[in-house]
């Protein structure tokens, strides 16, 4: 068994699994989204597997809710795991 896989298996065993890729999908936000959209974003936070988005500007509200499932997607991929299965995009 890899160091990887041990500490995997730990977290999952403790219940921390969730916990870690919620602040995994939080910090790669930036990295995924860039920086316009993250200068446009006033928090993001994720509970239960929903990704919570305030933005400051309408037309970015709009455009990200439009595309909330590939947000979704790209964000999954950038942590490597299915960590949120749903988003919330508030103004």
């Amino acid at each position: 068994m890899s160091l990887d896989e041990a500490v995997i298996g730990f977290l999952r065993e403790s219940g921390l699994e969730q916990s870690v890729l919620d602040v995994q999908v939080e910090e790669a936000w930036p990295r995924v989204m860039g920086d316009m959209v993250n200068s446009l974003t006033r928090s993001v936070e994720v509970k239960n597997g929903v990704l919570i988005v305030r933005v400051s500007s309408a037309a970015l509200k709009a455009q990200l809710f439009e595309n909330r499932f590939e947000l979704v997607s790209k964000l999954n991929e950038a942590v490597g795991a299915n960590a949120i299965r749903d988003c919330r995009i508030l103004g």
